[in-house]
């Protein structure tokens, strides 16, 4: 490997230092002293010059082996972000254009005892603006970002990160660098370079099958015969194979029988049963002597994305069928966790993964405009049982078709499908993030009589390009050219829709910021909600870190700097304004923390109101629409700090959108809604049993801790895998029965209880707008803190209901059981769980609580 430390300086040699490999030029100079945290503040902007600038990563080493006694030997890059010319001893090899492809030199003839390699990279921002201005046929658009996010200009002409030229909740910083392994590897007569196993069930048979899939590069003239051996000792399977490898690269596929009286665990998704793996070791014997073993984990599962007629509705269904079981998606999208990806860890991925799990989700979908996760991030998925709707790296933009970027293309989908199809938690694979709607849309305003160009563009990339090669490399899960897309009616209609947004198929997104959000009429009854979502602000202990106290107020030259959406802040305010009281604190820290306490608050309830909606969809049609089988939330994770769509912060800690996901995803939940004046509430349920349950439906008024009156209605029927209607009563009639009761004095909270302790969270459903309610009296809010184990425990106390009261320990890194929620009983225990080593006194002066009336 060589990995570790190289030589990195400037363009123009004025700046040299030592940098790490895997590495970029911004966290070397972060990393020396030569920059401040690129975050910090304006910093985004400051330090444009990095960018602009071209700079070379240098090394000398001794080669640890004779070279005389290897027939091949050759320099691997696992990533190279992005352009840029290598050197061996002053000899070029090649060059680099693909942040997202392999690339593999031959150095067999020029590697010496000693050697000096250098990468010599080239400013992204000036090859992009160059590629675009050789680019004579048709325009490309867009030409560049919108103002509001400080970005660069032509990213859809470079294979890169396309958020790293700036996005509507992140910074610019086109990043330069190594960013994963590199190392020479040397070999004598074959050398194994892809390894995949692909798992399959043929029902005639009732049996499981593996296609083990190898990819070689053979040095010898002639071919090499030899015995592969595949061996599963927890089914009972052992096969032997006789395989001759032809000289060049060529690959071997080998179908593994799984031994039939082996009982086999198939691998399920969170919360509908066990990711279980097996350990297979595939041992290659060839003629030559020379013997490689690789172990490997294999997972046993299927997926079908099933579009077929829905009786009583035009269209098509829309849904996965993972082991021949319908299961409802429920997750949320992943962006980049950094905008310099060497400071992704491993402890990075598990923490916010682990997080999506925790909070009932099972499945994400990896965003096109972001990066093909490192292969830790499969594992982690696969081990979590967390299911992933992969898109290729595309989004928002057309791309050219020109014959050097189509042979680009083509090398990094190969690349990154058969480096990933053998994960299981990958479900679906996408062709890119909203490029079909770009231009059934037209968003880039192209004159009616030349949109020809583009969609012979279009269908060439995704259909002729992407999708041939999806095909030819996998056949074992479904493809879409786009999202969000009209499916298989799509297809029809020559891979563009009229209509890519169309509720009677495929999967929509949908964003709305100026209707009440509170009301769930404004949303689309969809097959498929793979986008949608509301902004909030970051905890103010995320943005102290990266600011000074001048920045402190919302309407600081800092708050609009970091709101890359147009008019972001301004939604924020009115959607808070339709229900709360906007703060008016003289103090204007006080005032700053206010707003982000709400607009934390407004985002919560926004998404549960609309991830609700979708979850009661799921077994219905109301005028041909409905059977919603997914809601995926736009965003689950930060890439820096600042106001945006995420539920977890930069750094992991969880917004009130996380905590409320942990309950609008719960595999068992009792939702409500209110049409013409009536109450219904349904059961929802992800559980595989029919559930015999008493629904407890119980009204407080604001002003006392005793409930007004309970009602339990006993013997309600939840249906397994759906959502069906459990009750329902005028809301007048529920007032009069509960005497002394309005819409503004009350408030409806229910739940669900089963026998044998089986209990779904509390929800609740509010008749009125908070900043109307009669009653609500600001209370007194204390917690004592103990410890047990590695935990601690929170016992609050009020003296009043209190609504969303919220748990905040500052920077220390943890999460609660429950935050955000409605306190109607006089006592409340929390269970903070830690990250990292802490203590009841650090965690006593860092608490602060808070609830709506400590809004001034």
């Amino acid at each position: 490997s060589l990995r570790g430390s190289w030589r990195l300086r400037s363009g123009n040699g004025s700046v040299s230092l030592r940098a790490e490999v895997p590495g970029c030029v911004h966290t070397a100079l972060l990393c020396r002293g030569l920059i401040q945290d690129p975050y910090y503040r304006f910093n985004d902007v400051m330090y444009r010059w990095i960018s602009l600038d071209n700079w070379t990563y240098s090394r000398t080493f001794k080669t640890p082996f004779d070279v005389r006694k290897w027939q091949k030997v050759n320099l691997v890059f696992e990533g190279v972000d992005t352009v840029a010319q290598i050197l061996l001893n002053n000899v070029t090899l090649g060059r680099t254009d693909n942040m997202f492809s392999r690339y593999s030199f031959d150095i067999t003839s020029m590697i010496q005892e000693v050697n000096f390699v250098e990468v010599r990279f080239l400013s992204a921002v000036s090859y992009a603006a160059e590629q675009s201005r050789c680019h004579k046929a048709h325009s490309i658009p867009p030409a560049c970002p919108p103002p509001v996010q400080k970005g660069e200009c032509h990213v859809n002409f470079i294979r890169k990160e396309q958020c790293s030229f700036s996005w509507d909740w992140g910074p610019s910083f086109p990043t330069q660098g190594i960013w994963k392994d590199v190392r020479i590897e040397a070999y004598n007569h074959y050398h194994l370079i892809y390894f995949s196993i692909t798992p399959s069930f043929v029902k005639s048979a009732q049996q499981w099958y593996l296609e083990v899939e190898s990819i070689f590069d053979v040095v010898s003239s002639k071919p090499i015969a030899g015995l592969v051996t595949v061996n599963i000792p927890k089914l009972q399977t052992q096969q032997m194979f006789s395989v001759k490898l032809p000289p060049g690269e060529g690959s071997i596929v080998l179908l593994v029988n799984i031994n039939k009286s082996a009982a086999v665990e198939a691998w399920w998704p969170n919360g509908h049963g066990r990711q279980t793996g097996y350990n297979m070791t595939t041992t290659f014997m060839m003629e030559a002597g020379c013997q490689i073993e690789k172990f490997s984990k294999v997972y046993f599962r299927t997926v079908e994305l099933v579009q077929e007629p829905i009786p009583g509705s035009p269209g098509l269904s829309f849904y996965f069928r993972i082991n021949g079981l319908p299961i409802f998606i429920k997750g949320s999208n992943w962006i980049p966790a950094d905008s310099f990806q060497d400071r992704v860890t491993y402890d990075t991925l598990r923490l916010l993964l682990k997080s999506a799990a925790d909070a009932n989700m099972n499945a994400l979908r990896v965003w096109g405009g972001g990066v093909y996760e490192q292969d830790e991030f499969y594992d982690i998925c696969d081990e979590i049982g967390i299911m992933i709707w992969q898109d290729f790296m595309f989004a928002c933009a057309l791309y050219p078709t020109n014959h050097d970027y189509l042979e680009s293309v083509r090398a990094e989908v190969s690349h990154q499908v058969r480096r990933l199809k053998s994960h299981p938690s990958i479900i679906l694979w996408s062709g890119n993030n909203e490029n079909e709607a770009a231009i059934a849309s037209n968003w880039f305003s192209i004159p009616y009589p030349d949109i020809g160009p583009y969609v012979k563009d279009y269908v060439t990339l995704y259909v002729k390009t992407i999708r041939e090669i999806v095909l030819s490399e996998d056949k074992s899960r479904p493809f879409v050219a786009s999202s969000p897309t009209n499916g298989l009616e799509s297809v029809k209609e020559g891979w563009l829709s009229r209509d890519p947004y169309d509720t009677h198929y495929g999967d929509t997104h949908f964003y709305d910021y100026t209707s009440d959000c509170w009301n769930w009429t404004v949303y689309p009854k969809t097959r498929f909600a793979s986008e949608y979502g509301f902004q909030s602000w970051p905890s103010f202990s995320t943005i102290e870190k990266v600011s000074s106290p001048e920045d402190w107020s919302y309407t600081s030259n800092f708050s609009l700097h970091r709101q890359h959406h147009e008019g972001g802040n301004i939604q924020m305010l009115q959607e808070i304004g339709r229900h709360f009281k906007l703060p008016q604190s003289p103090d204007p820290v006080k005032q700053f923390k206010d707003m982000i306490y709400l607009t934390q608050v407004m985002q919560a309830q926004c998404t549960k109101t609309e991830t609700e909606f979708y979850r009661f969809s799921q077994s219905e049609i109301i005028n041909g629409e409905g059977h919603t089988m997914g809601a995926l939330y736009w965003q689950l994770n930060d890439i820096w700090q600042a106001p945006s769509w995420a539920s977890l912060e930069y750094g992991g800690k969880w917004k009130l959108l996380h905590y409320f996901a942990q309950n609008f995803f719960a595999p068992l939940l009792p939702v409500a809604y209110e049409d013409k004046g009536m109450l219904h509430i349904y059961g929802v349920s992800d559980l595989h049993e029919d559930h015999k349950l008493t629904l407890r439906v119980v009204v407080h008024a604001w002003s006392s801790l005793e409930p007004v009156c309970t009602l339990a209605k006993e013997g309600v029927t939840v249906k397994a895998q759906s959502a069906v209607p459990i009750y329902k009563e005028s809301i007048n009639d529920l007032l009069e029965r509960c005497r002394n009761c309005t819409r503004k004095s009350c408030i409806i909270t229910f739940c669900l209880m089963g026998e044998d302790g089986l209990r779904s969270p509390t929800n609740h459903y509010f008749l009125s707008s908070l900043k109307d309610a009669v009653g609500l009296e600001k209370t007194q809010l204390s917690a004592s803190i103990s410890q047990q184990d590695d935990i601690y425990i929170f016992v609050l106390q009020t003296t009043a209901i209190a609504p969303f009261v919220t748990l905040d320990v500052g920077s220390i890194k943890g999460r609660f059981s429950d935050n955000g929620f409605l306190m109607t009983e006089k006592k409340k225990i929390v269970v903070f769980y830690p990250w990292e080593a802490t203590s009841i006194e650090e965690l006593e002066s860092s608490l602060i609580l808070t609830s709506l009336l400590d809004v001034v």
